[in-house]
């Protein structure tokens, strides 16, 4: 196995959340008991009969790993657990059911702005005793304010993810005599090396709108820094400020050139998450992805190993800063029931976490999860990088954003950077446009 490269700068939320520190005795003890747990005495299963349904976003690889937590769940408590999948649109799925006065027990949400939202509409039920228990014991204070609103607490962020890494096929970087590159100027010279050797250095996946967020966020934070990253987040400087202009310009060095991306940019808004990942490793038509650790739940699937022909570099520095920008997923309560508090109070756990975390493709954001449960040396290296990541961590911006305009399929800054990407020549009129969106958005 090759060396990895220093790049646990990597050390992500994980390392951000350790960083923050928490107070004295937080990671020491005995853990709360998990409700709904068997009984010690006599073995029985408190939630026996019980039915409880979950929906998150997830499909393929990362739906069936989730559903293997559900299941030890279910053994642990006789529970029954049915799992929906909202789709990559969460709102738009979750939206007609509160409506219609019948969610599901338990959501799981992609973006820390919906619990705000859902906060506001009175959708949510505040965490019990229990599960806030849990979340006092094994996370910070930082993954505890993002799941709270109107100061009460909502969510256990249930799966953290490190959105500041270039997949990369280490044979194609090997037959095109590349290296892993360190700036962004380094990533287009490479990534030009890799086209006239014969392979698309790029899969992108345009049809997954989030995946631009994601490129965009990473350029944006390095480029602009930690100050601007913030106002912009907050919407207090306006997306038609110069610093979003520069941003674009670098992703146009790639958006502008078709050789760089695989079936240019038609190919590229075609091709949806983890379509992408197989376009790299299982049909092994173009070089690199751009995307986050859960990438790896999708290479095993074609057959590649992370950590030898699957390896990652941290994105690359497009200016001043070393982007470390971090996304997770919040788990809510949304039925007043004993199921959905006895399941987040489980997702919150030391146990629980640890069975995710034998799953490919999955950071826990709980500090006493051991790295030791993770599958592949790769993953555990991330995992134990427990370390302060630097002041300029920074929260996805489209995640806290309204889903109006950082989380909704065909609007917002979705649709936009998908737009931008058919016509990259167009700054100015992909910068107007996106502010408008925000500005909409933000009232």
């Amino acid at each position: 196995m090759r060396k990895l490269p220093p790049i646990m700068v990597a050390c992500l939320a994980l390392a951000a959340a350790a960083a923050c520190g928490s107070d004295s005795g937080s990671g020491t003890g005995s853990e709360p008991a998990a409700q709904g747990s068997a009984s010690a005495a006599g073995g029985a299963k408190p939630l026996e009969g019980e039915k409880i349904e979950v929906a998150a976003k997830w499909t393929g690889d990362e739906q069936t790993n989730f559903e293997k937590v559900l299941k030890a769940f279910e053994e642990k408590t006789g529970a029954k657990v049915t799992y929906a999948s909202t789709g990559e649109d969460t709102g738009a799925y979750l939206g007609p059911r509160i409506q219609g006065g019948n969610p599901p027990d338990v959501a799981i949400l992609p973006q820390p702005g919906l619990v705000q939202q859902y906060a506001d509409e009175n959708a949510l039920k505040p965490l019990s005793a229990e599960v806030q228990a849990q979340i006092d014991q094994n996370y910070t204070p930082y993954w505890k304010e993002l799941g709270s609103a109107k100061g009460q607490v909502y969510g256990v962020l249930v799966k953290a993810a490190h959105k500041s890494l270039v997949w990369y096929r280490q044979s194609a970087f090997d037959d095109a005599g590349v290296q892993p590159a360190a700036t962004w100027d380094d990533l287009i010279k490479s990534a030009q090396t890799l086209s006239d050797s014969g392979v698309a250095p790029f899969a992108l996946c345009g049809a997954s709108g989030w995946t631009l967020t994601d490129l965009f966020e990473n350029v944006y934070l390095s480029t602009a820094g930690p100050e601007n990253y913030d106002k912009l987040a907050k919407h207090e400087i306006p997306w038609t400020d110069d610093s979003v202009k520069t941003a674009l310009e670098k992703m146009a060095q790639i958006f502008g050139k078709k050789e760089l991306m695989l079936g240019g940019s038609s190919g590229a808004l075609q091709t949806d998450f983890p379509t992408c990942v197989t376009q790299v490793y299982g049909q092994k038509k173009a070089a690199m992805v751009i995307e986050a650790d859960f990438v790896a739940a999708s290479v095993g699937q074609s057959g590649a190993k992370v950590g030898e022909e699957a390896q990652i570099m941290p994105f690359p520095k497009a200016g001043d800063t070393a982007p470390v920008v971090l996304g997770g997923d919040v788990a809510v309560a949304m039925k007043e029931s004993k199921g959905a508090q006895a399941l987040l109070e489980y997702l919150a756990s030391k146990e629980g976490g640890e069975v995710w975390a034998k799953q490919p493709g999955y950071l826990s954001p709980n500090r006493n999860v051991s790295p030791d449960n993770y599958p592949d040396d790769l993953t555990k290296q991330l995992a134990q990088t427990i370390i302060s990541a630097g002041e300029s961590v920074r929260y996805d911006i489209s995640d806290l954003a309204p889903s109006a305009f950082g989380g909704t399929d065909g609007k917002g800054e979705w649709k936009q950077l998908q737009d931008f990407l058919r016509n990259p020549s167009d700054v100015k009129g992909a910068q107007e446009k996106l502010e408008a969106d925000a500005a909409k958005a933000f009232k």
